[in-house]
């Protein structure tokens, strides 16, 4: 204010010269994104009006584990009980709901799509020069350590299985975690393999973190906060029939008649006007007439393992009441070994970067003709920071033993025993991360970390038949082509912002280089 006009004019060319070579730098540096330099630095991203981010390179934000780090812990502090015939909602709340919130504990939960709408500043298929949709006030403030969330589910097809267990699911877990429509309805991924378990483990988990994040979803969050992850909850479930006999009664399983006992495990009474039939069908078909051109039966004896399978087709398991649970523990087994697969897939198989964090679970639900259906809980598992963690049930049936428990309202539920204890050590193993950028803690930065080895924590073994860890299967040159293509949009927008910005500029000079003519011009007449 002032200042002659040739100065003002100056200043503003020297203002645009500045900017034009500003945008010659991004754009080099978008272009320099696409090709493999380690040399290149990080830079701090520019914001752009309409909420994307523009930055030199493609480097992302270095991940800070401090926090994700300190929550994985607290789960590990968590007690957990398995093995115990429960109703859903006390597991649900007891040990799968309470684990999740301690990772998410303190920190942005962003699951609503709705939140995610920093992503498209006008979602409409409209002119782009039209004002930004009022929708992008939803948007989360990316700023503050976030975590984006995201719940799978695999069960059994078998039409017993999608009455009150699914909806108890859906209403307990996916309906805190899972991501949500712009209509608030749970979304979580929905997996029916046959017999239940998984189809694929490694399929199961891509599938999974793909549909939760893309490119610039994870640019946008990870270059927010360097405190931000992304968490992936997946949930095998396989299940099994219980069928109530009484003392007095007698029941039929695979030919053999069984009375004086509690509870007859493979089958179950999917209503009173109908017979008891098979469940899992797919499971108790496979030990008791395996068809080795039925890909269920191949399937379901891969995840049992050969060894499981010879013992539960030549030895009857019993609990201490004399109920036959061959059938239940072979459900248990497939659901443990495929919530290890998906580790597997999600850790070592590279599914997950370093600011990924995995929490998977087993179990077994129970088919009891019952409105409030029973869970078996089996395991837990979590991979994060290049570390593995299981407990639970191990998939060594000749390790299974049982006995039945009476409730206080007379009703009798298993309790499947490993090793003859419900008390289950903490199992760990290492991995190499597939890392975006090098994680680090800054409160320990010029500390080395700590070998592995010397954890007080036992290794793992994660199949029942050793197999190698699965490679990860995405190439360098399609991640190439999806930067190329990201960073096309980015130049795009960011050179239409630029061209606006200029503008805007322009406008807000010209009143003053006009005010500053016309005052000289009186101060003119007055001398």
């Amino acid at each position: 204010v002032g200042a002659e006009p040739t100065t003002v004019c100056a200043a503003v060319e020297r203002i645009m010269f500045t900017m034009r070579s500003a945008a010659l730098i991004l754009l080099v540096g978008a272009c320099q994104a696409a090709l493999p330099a380690p040399t290149l630095t990080h830079a701090s991203p520019m914001r752009l009006k309409g909420g994307g981010w523009f930055g030199l390179g493609s480097k992302i934000l270095q991940f800070d584990a401090s926090i994700a780090t300190d929550r994985v812990k607290k789960v590990w502090k968590h007690d957990a009980r398995f093995g115990m015939e429960d109703e859903p909602y006390h597991i649900y709340f007891e040990e799968i709901i309470s684990d999740r919130f301690a990772l998410t504990k303190g920190l942005q939960l962003i699951r609503d799509e709705l939140l995610l709408a920093f992503n498209r500043p006008n979602h409409r298929n409209e002119d782009q020069n039209l004002k930004i949709s009022d929708v992008q006030e939803c948007a989360a403030d990316l700023s503050i350590p976030s975590v984006l969330s995201t719940c799978a589910y695999t069960v059994c097809g078998d039409r017993i299985c999608q009455s009150s267990s699914l909806r108890d699911y859906n209403c307990a877990v996916a309906g805190r975690f899972a991501s949500l429509t712009e209509r608030g309805e749970p979304k979580p991924e929905l997996f029916f393999a046959t017999g239940g378990g998984t189809d694929s483990g490694p399929t199961l988990a891509h599938v999974t973190v793909a549909h939760s994040i893309d490119p610039v979803i994870k640019k946008q969050i990870y270059n927010n906060n360097a405190k931000s992850f992304l968490l992936v909850n997946i949930d095998i479930c396989t299940h099994c029939g219980h069928l109530d006999i009484g003392k007095n009664g007698v029941g039929t399983l695979n030919g053999k008649k069984y009375s004086g006992v509690g509870a007859i495990y493979g089958q179950a009474q999917e209503s009173v006007f109908r017979d008891p039939r098979t469940a899992c069908g797919a499971i108790v078909g496979m030990l008791t007439n395996f068809n080795l051109a039925n890909g269920v039966h191949v399937r379901l004896r891969n995840d049992l393992g050969e060894r499981n399978y010879a013992y539960l087709t030549t030895n009857q398991i019993v609990a201490d009441d004399g109920s036959p649970v061959n059938f239940l523990i072979a459900a248990a087994i497939i659901a443990v070994q495929g919530m290890r697969n998906t580790l597997e897939a999600l850790g070592p198989g590279g599914e997950l970067d370093e600011r990924g964090v995995g929490h998977t679970t087993a179990q077994v639900q129970i088919n009891n003709g019952d409105n409030n259906e029973c869970i078996l809980y089996c395991a837990r598992g979590t991979v994060f920071n290049g570390e593995m963690r299981v407990q639970g049930l191990g998939v060594d049936a000749s390790r299974y033993s049982a006995k039945m428990v009476t409730m206080k309202d007379g009703k009798k539920r298993v309790k499947v025993l490993y090793d003859g204890t419900d008390q289950h050590p903490i199992l760990a193993r290492s991995y190499s991360v597939q890392a975006n950028a090098q994680v680090t803690n800054p409160a320990k930065d010029d500390e080395p970390e700590p070998a592995r080895t010397n954890s007080p924590v036992p290794t793992i073994s994660m199949s029942a038949s050793s197999s190698p860890a699965r490679q990860n299967p995405r190439g360098r040159v399609t991640e190439l082509e999806s930067q190329v293509t990201e960073l096309r949009q980015e130049v795009r927008e960011g050179w239409t912002e630029f061209r606006q910005s200029i503008k805007e500029l322009m406008s807000a000079v010209a009143p003053l280089a006009q005010g500053d003519e016309a005052a000289g011009d009186q101060e003119e007449g007055q001398a």
